[in-house]
């Protein structure tokens, strides 16, 4: 992966599209972030590394890939990267979970962090960390920087949206974490929200709002 890639996949972006809506119901909304993260889970793991093995079809042995080298790990960013994960699991069953809790002091914009379980072997895992919106870049930031504290050394950032600032920020602090996005949007606002954006996610996805 390049330092940023956008899967601009036509069912991918078409679904977006209804997510970014206001009419979009609850239920659609966290239905349709499923379905986007599974398809961002298909590109992000690409580069995977794979072996052959020797099995045998109902007709015939053969040798065929299986994924090799690391572990995968997922982590969210609490609360709405939760939303991501479900469709990330359909896809990789076998991956570990891990949590950040990170809220947004209103005042400051900087992340505050409340929680954090990961997996004890996480340093020997690829880590893919998932939350729907890279607005300013600095709750993903401190989530990156705390899971290398651990020992990660293998990361990627999964979104569905992101600011041009959120990821300049992101690629000062981290360059060498790669960034999956389904769109890259105008800018953020005085409020520290992604224009045009999608809202909150979290409570969009929770009905919180």
């Amino acid at each position: 992966m390049t330092f940023v890639h956008v899967v601009d996949h036509p069912l991918l972006q078409h679904k977006l599209t209804y997510v970014r809506s206001e009419d979009t119901t609850t239920d659609n909304f966290r239905r349709l972030v499923r379905e986007i993260a599974a398809m961002l889970a298909y590109e992000v793991t690409r580069d995977l590394p794979t072996e052959r093995i020797t099995i045998r079809t109902p007709v015939a042995s053969c040798e065929a890939p299986v994924i090799s080298g690391k572990k995968l790990c997922l982590v969210s960013i609490l609360r709405a990267g939760n939303g991501m994960l479900d469709g990330m699991i359909e896809l990789l069953p076998g991956a570990r979970i891990g949590h950040i809790g990170l809220y947004r002091d209103p005042e400051t914009l900087e992340p505050v962090e409340y929680y954090f379980k990961v997996p004890d072997d996480i340093q020997d895992r690829l880590v893919i960390v998932v939350d729907p919106m890279l607005a300013t870049g600095n709750s993903a930031i401190a989530a990156l920087s705390r899971l290398k504290e651990v020992g990660v050394t293998s990361l990627k950032l999964v979104n569905l949206l992101a600011s041009p600032e959120g990821i300049e920020a992101v690629r000062a602090a981290h360059p060498d974490v790669p960034i999956a996005v389904a769109a890259i949007d105008e800018r953020l606002n005085e409020h520290g929200y992604i224009v045009p954006g999608l809202g909150d996610a979290g409570d969009r996805m929770f009905g919180t709002r």
